[in-house]
C-alpha cells in the first residue's frame, strides 16, 4: 500500500512538473534571435539579422528587426591581374553597396509546436527604413611604374595596370548614405525544447531607395532591389 502511494505521487509530481515546464515553454512572452543571412544579391554570407519578438496574442507576436546586407551588382565578376601578382579585383566596381535595415512587423502563428521536440512555423510580414551605405571601391593601379591606390574610374583606367582590389577600409572615411525603405515577407521553422531554439526563415525582400544606386557605372542602375533569401536563426526565449 505505502509503496503504491509513493509510486502514485512521484507520477503525479513528475507529470506537474512536466507541466508546468511546457506551459512555460508556450507561454514565453519575448524572444530574441540573431542570424546570418544568404541573398539573391550578396556573396556566400549576405548579412547579419537581430530580431526581438513580443507576444501580444495566443497567435501573434511584434516584431522588431535590424539587418545588414552586401549587395554586389549581378554584373560583377571577380578578375586576377595581366601583371601577374596582386589579389583578384572586380573590373568595372565603383562602390560598395551595404544597406542597413530597421524593420517593424507583426508574426503570426501558423503552427504551433505540440510539444518541445515539435516545429513551430510562423509567417512574418515586416517594414521600415533602409539607409544604404555607399562606400567607394579602391584598386591599386600601376602608373608610371609606381603603385597607385585609386577610386575605380573606367575613364582613366586600363584593364592591364591594375594590380588588384586595395583594402576596404580606404573607402570607408568617402561613404556617403543612400536613405529608402523596405519591407519583407517570410516564412519562419522554429525548432528547439526550452529556452534556446533555432530557426530557418525563408522569404522575399525589397529595398527602395529614392535615387539610382551606382555600383557599377557601366552597367544599368537601380533603385528597387528586390531579394529572395534564407537566414539561420539561433536564440533565446524569456
Amino acid at each position: 500500500m505505502k509503496l503504491n502511494l509513493i509510486l502514485f505521487l512521484l507520477v503525479f509530481s513528475l507529470h506537474n512538473n512536466l507541466y508546468s515546464q511546457n506551459l512555460e515553454y508556450f507561454d514565453t512572452e519575448n524572444e530574441r534571435f540573431w542570424g546570418i543571412n544568404k541573398n539573391s544579391w550578396g556573396g556566400l554570407i549576405g548579412g547579419g539579422v537581430l530580431k526581438f519578438s513580443s507576444k501580444i496574442s495566443d497567435k501573434m507576436y511584434s516584431t522588431i528587426g535590424f539587418e545588414i546586407a552586401n549587395i554586389k551588382h549581378p554584373k560583377e565578376n571577380k578578375y586576377s591581374s595581366a601583371l601577374g601578382y596582386g589579389r583578384t579585383f572586380v573590373w568595372g566596381k565603383k562602390n560598395y553597396l551595404f544597406p542597413l535595415r530597421a524593420q517593424y512587423g507583426r508574426e503570426l502563428i501558423i503552427v504551433s509546436k505540440k510539444d518541445q521536440q515539435g516545429i513551430r512555423v510562423n509567417a512574418q510580414l515586416a517594414a521600415g527604413p533602409t539607409i544604404g551605405m555607399l562606400v567607394p571601391y579602391y584598386i591599386k593601379y600601376s602608373r608610371n611604374n609606381r603603385m597607385e591606390i585609386e577610386n575605380f574610374d573606367s575613364s582613366i583606367h586600363t584593364f592591364n595596370n591594375v594590380i588588384g582590389s586595395a583594402s576596404f577600409f580606404e573607402g570607408l572615411g568617402e561613404m556617403k548614405f543612400k536613405p529608402g525603405l523596405n519591407i519583407k515577407a517570410a516564412v519562419n521553422f522554429e525548432f528547439g525544447s526550452g529556452k534556446s531554439a533555432s530557426a530557418i526563415e525563408v522569404g522575399f525582400l525589397g529595398d527602395l531607395f529614392f535615387q539610382d544606386i551606382v555600383i557599377m557605372p557601366t552597367a544599368r542602375t537601380y533603385t528597387f532591389y528586390p531579394s529572395a533569401f534564407i537566414t539561420l536563426f539561433y536564440g533565446r526565449k524569456y
